[in-house]
């Protein structure tokens, strides 16, 4: 690809709404007049559910959702249910016109999966990324967890899903954001949901620890959030040929920020309107 100037903008673990925010203020504003494509990395504090957009807020079992002390948010993109702790979060914004962003959303699936499959490489994960399941990024599944089922272009090791992405689009540009699970049990998703029985919420405790898992299972070794967010920095500039330059998020942005967490991520009417 041709070299190209984006904006790194590296947050401090925030609490979901804020996080959700944030990308969707960038989002927002991606078509101004000096708007550049930005890479996000950020954490979540504390831990956060999160549903995709058009995912049933019964799913939720909100009385262990309070148990555990996790928060819950509704992003602005599809696919499952995802709890967000001990990972890297990582999410893309860039015009419709860039050559990253170009195509069809698989197409932009396929380009940004080269930087994210580079920055695993540079930890020494063995990650594939292949266009080889009948589901495309977001289809609906009876399945209430992300991590349960891989779609295309997404990030896999030995068959397990390892790095979970969504995309949503708006006349000025794209968003696409998702995570890479570092340590701990998946299956501490299954507590926060809702299921009719215990012998349903094994089963799929059970499932989602055959089909995905996290860096430290893979490389038996613990990686920093500092570790892998240069990983997935230097990955970035190398298969996408990228000059990044780290900047903070514009007054702009933080404003139009704080206007979402209001209105929208930290609203019940958004949170729970399915």
């Amino acid at each position: 690809m041709k070299p190209a100037d984006w904006r790194l903008i590296l947050t401090p673990p925030s609490p979901g709404a804020w996080n959700m925010a944030l990308d969707e203020a960038i989002l927002e504003n991606i078509g101004g007049e000096n708007a550049r494509p930005t890479l996000r990395l950020y954490a979540w504090d504390p831990p956060a559910l999160s549903l995709g957009y058009a995912q049933p807020a019964s799913d939720v079992d909100y009385e262990a959702l309070q148990k555990y002390g996790w928060d819950l948010v509704r992003r602005p993109t599809g696919g499952r249910a995802i709890l967000h702790t001990d990972e890297l979060t990582y999410s893309v914004i860039a015009p419709l016109n860039d050559s990253h962003a170009a195509g069809s959303i698989l197409e932009s699936y396929r380009t940004l999966s080269q930087a994210l499959l580079r920055a695993l490489q540079i930890l020494g994960l063995p990650a594939k990324a292949d266009k080889k399941y009948d589901l495309p990024p977001g289809t609906k599944t009876n399945a209430a967890v992300c991590f349960e089922v891989p779609s295309n272009y997404e990030i896999t090791v030995e068959e397990k899903k390892l790095i979970g992405s969504a995309q949503a689009r708006r006349q000025e540009g794209m968003l696409q954001h998702g995570t890479l699970p570092l340590t701990g049990d998946l299956s501490r998703i299954t507590k926060a949901l809702f299921y009719p029985n215990d012998e349903t919420r094994f089963k799929a405790a059970q499932r989602l620890v055959e089909h995905a898992t996290t860096v430290e299972e893979v490389l038996e070794r613990k990686v920093s959030w500092e570790e892998a967010a240069l990983a997935f920095q230097q990955g970035f500039q190398e298969a996408l040929n990228l000059d990044l330059k780290e900047e903070k998020p514009t007054v702009s942005e933080l404003k139009e920020a704080d206007r979402l967490l209001r209105e929208k991520y930290a609203n019940d009417a958004w949170t729970k309107r399915i």
